[in-house]
């Protein structure tokens, strides 16, 4: 898989992994807690394209199977299981995984340093790229740069052109030693571009030799917690509940319909629907469900029953609109 593309990860690959030790693994005397968690973690790796798992998702799923806090999972980690415990435990804690991603998705790419071989392959394109990020990093306009600044531009570069944060690839230091781009000595944009292009080379081959997966800053919003609230009465009406309080705490001149859409755009991340002020797909989603509504549900006093169930049909259609065309926003903006 070529790097520069978004893949999401919602449990769906996991789901298809082989979810049960194989018989290597099934020995009871050595089976521990701690030995299920990182069978189940590289199972789920190397289902997940490699990629590491984030220690939130983690946790998140350890609560599922009822390993609630850090003393939980202590306690578990060191209890002797049979092979038919460990197997079952193991289960559990993929397929929490694999929920856990369901309802909240990762982007990821894989960076495997294709999308870098594409312009280092291509004279204009890459001498292109290299005047623009000489000419990023020439803030004073001098027509030089330090040798240091490579690694600026390298951070300038990102994810979207295939290089990957230092944070997540330290090789990245060693390479630019390696090619000497390191120090205050000052180049040119000539010499620039002469130093760039063997410090992308040389990461281009360790990336097509291992690839790196990077989560992106993306949220995925595809109604699947939504449903669960719908599923939940209790937390249904109490949502149900904060509108009538609402009706009768200054809003009463509104009418139903435009006290559901304000408290929904104000309290709907919480809810599962996307950021209202997210980006245009988002404003487009909520008029299209308000639009759905019909005219004879608009009017001003309506009684508290009648107000539930305009909030479950509405809650219902989002359901149905974000699993049909899940909304992506990014969490930097």
């Amino acid at each position: 898989m070529s790097d520069g593309a978004l893949t999401i990860v919602d449990g769906t690959q996991l789901r298809a992994a082989d979810l049960t030790l194989v018989a290597a693994e099934d020995d009871a005397d050595l089976m521990t807690g701690a030995k299920v968690l990182e069978l189940a973690e590289s199972r789920a790796s190397s289902a997940l394209f490699g990629l590491s798992l984030p220690q939130t998702l983690k946790s998140s799923a350890l609560q599922s199977i009822n390993l609630n806090d850090e003393d939980d999972v202590v306690s578990f980690r060191q209890t002797h299981l049979s092979s038919d415990q460990a197997s079952l435990k193991l289960n559990h804690y993929l397929t929490a995984i694999a929920d856990q991603l369901k309802d909240d998705p990762l982007v990821i790419s894989i960076l495997d340093g294709n999308i870098l071989r594409l312009f280092l392959d291509d004279e204009d394109d890459f001498a292109m790229i290299a005047e623009d990020l000489f000419t990023d990093l020439d803030a004073e306009d001098k027509g030089k740069i330090s040798k240091n600044e490579i690694r600026n531009a390298l951070v300038h570069m990102g994810v979207e052109m295939g290089v990957p944060p230092f944070s997540e690839f330290p090789l990245l230091n060693d390479i630019l030693r390696k090619h000497g781009a390191e120090g205050e000595e000052e180049l040119g944009q000539a010499q620039f571009a002469q130093l760039l292009q063997p410090v992308l080379q040389e990461l281009a081959e360790v990336l097509a030799e291992k690839p790196i997966v990077v989560i992106q800053n993306i949220k995925v919003i595809n109604g699947s917690k939504l449903k669960k609230l719908l599923d939940d009465e209790k937390e249904l009406n109490n949502i149900v509940d904060k509108i009538w309080e609402e009706k009768h705490g200054g809003k009463d001149g509104l009418a139903s319909v435009e006290l559901i859409r304000g408290f929904l755009e104000r309290n709907g991340t919480g809810l599962g629907l996307p950021p209202s002020e997210a980006n245009e797909a988002v404003v487009l989603l909520f008029d299209a469900v308000f639009a759905d509504v019909k005219d004879g549900k608009i009017a001003v006093e309506v009684e508290k029953d009648e107000l539930g169930k305009l909030v479950k049909e509405i809650l219902n259609k989002f359901a149905e609109l974000l699993e049909a065309n899940p909304v992506f926003h990014d969490t930097n903006h």
